[in-house]
C-alpha cells in the first residue's frame, strides 16, 4: 500500500504582518526630528497652526491620540498656564504646565476656531478624529523629510526618551506618563539617548 503524499497547505489570507522593528529603524522621534515635523506642519495645507501645535502638545505632554482629540478648552488654564490631561488606558490624570510658545499658539488657535469646545478641531467644529491625528503626524513626518514612517505614538515614545536622556527618574516618567502601576517597567522601554 502505497501512502498519498500530504499536500501542503495554502493560506489565500491576508500575508504575515511586518513586525514593526522590521518596518522603522525605531520607535521614537528625536527633540530634532519633532522640531522639523513641526516646522513641516505650519508649511502644509490650511491649518498650519492647529497642525503644528497639535503635534508640539502630543511630545511634549506625551498625549496618546485619544487624549489629544478629547482634549477640551475647559481643560486649559492659559492664565495659570496649566492644562488637566485625562489619562485613558486606566492612567492617572494629571496636570501639566504650559510653556509661553503653547500659551501663546494656543491663544490664537482659540481665536481661529472660535465656537468649538475641543482644542483641535475639524472644519465643522467637532473634534479631529483620530484618523485625522494619525494623517497630520504622517504628513509632517515625510514633509520633514524623516527617513522612516513616521505614526503618532512615536511622539509620546519620543518625549520618554527624551525624558530619560536627562536624567529623569524613572518614576517620575512614569508619572508624567500617567502611568500608575509599579510593575510597568520603563527601563526596558526608555534608555538614554545620546
Amino acid at each position: 500500500m502505497v501512502k498519498s503524499a500530504k499536500k501542503k497547505k495554502t493560506s489565500a489570507g491576508p500575508p504575515p504582518k511586518i513586525p514593526n522593528s522590521e518596518k522603522r529603524a525605531r520607535e521614537y522621534l528625536t527633540p530634532a526630528e519633532v522640531k522639523s515635523m513641526i516646522d513641516a506642519a505650519k508649511l502644509v495645507g490650511r491649518h498650519g497652526l492647529r497642525d503644528a501645535l497639535l503635534i508640539l502638545i502630543a511630545y511634549r505632554h506625551a498625549l496618546r491620540v485619544g487624549e489629544l482629540v478629547d482634549l477640551k478648552w475647559e481643560q486649559l488654564d492659559l492664565d495659570g498656564a496649566k492644562m488637566h490631561v485625562n489619562r485613558l488606558k486606566n492612567g492617572d490624570s494629571s496636570v501639566h504646565f504650559l510653556e509661553g510658545d503653547e500659551i501663546r499658539a494656543l491663544r490664537k488657535l482659540r481665536r481661529d476656531y472660535e465656537g468649538s469646545s475641543f482644542v483641535f478641531a475639524s472644519e465643522r467644529q467637532g473634534p479631529l478624529s483620530i484618523n485625522a491625528v494619525h494623517k497630520i503626524v504622517v504628513r509632517a513626518g515625510e514633509v520633514a523629510g524623516i527617513e522612516f514612517p513616521v505614526h503618532s505614538h512615536q511622539l509620546r515614545h519620543g518625549k520618554g526618551y527624551q525624558l530619560a536622556s536627562k536624567g529623569v527618574d524613572t518614576r517620575a516618567i512614569q508619572a508624567y506618563f500617567g502611568h500608575y502601576a509599579e510593575s510597568l517597567i520603563m527601563p526596558s522601554n526608555y534608555s538614554l539617548v545620546r
